[in-house]
């Protein structure tokens, strides 16, 4: 997983592997994924190609926007997770999501959702994430009770 001490210091993570990546320069550990999810959202390649630009940007739910850092930052998440299928059961879960949906990406924004409540409220109860919630969402979504 991708830690950093300041959002400045992540986000240069995702510049810097952006960076590299376009001066075909080899890329280290993470570096590979970032890149890879980073392919998949074209819309984020200028932001990317810009730091002195979106370093330091605020992105404001309350007006609509989407924070691209956050969002890529999921999607790393879940491919550390399908990577070693931990929480246990989260690869099976993600290809049958994957194969009903018929697109791995989409299937990896429905599990960003339940991701995302999960982390949510665990911050919101001073908890550890509840990984029967997490997987109860994404079975729900599957239309399963359980894989």
């Amino acid at each position: 997983m991708l830690f950093a001490g300041s959002r400045q210091e992540a986000r240069q993570i995702f510049f810097s592997a952006w960076r590299k990546y376009l001066d075909k320069k080899p890329l280290e550990g993470a570096e590979g994924v970032i890149v890879q999810v980073a392919l998949q959202h074209p819309e984020y390649h200028n932001l990317l190609e810009h730091p002195d630009q979106f370093e330091d940007k605020d992105y404001l739910p309350e007006h609509g926007e989407t924070n691209p850092f956050l969002h890529m930052g999921m999607h790393v998440t879940i491919e550390e997770q399908l990577d070693m299928d931990r929480p246990l059961g989260i690869k099976s879960r993600f290809e049958a999501l994957a194969q009903k949906q018929g697109d791995a990406h989409e299937a990896q924004h429905i599990i960003m959702e339940c991701l995302a409540e999960m982390l949510w409220q665990a911050q919101r109860q001073g908890s550890t994430p509840d990984e029967e919630g997490y997987f109860s969402c994404i079975d729900t979504k599957l239309g399963t009770s359980a894989l």
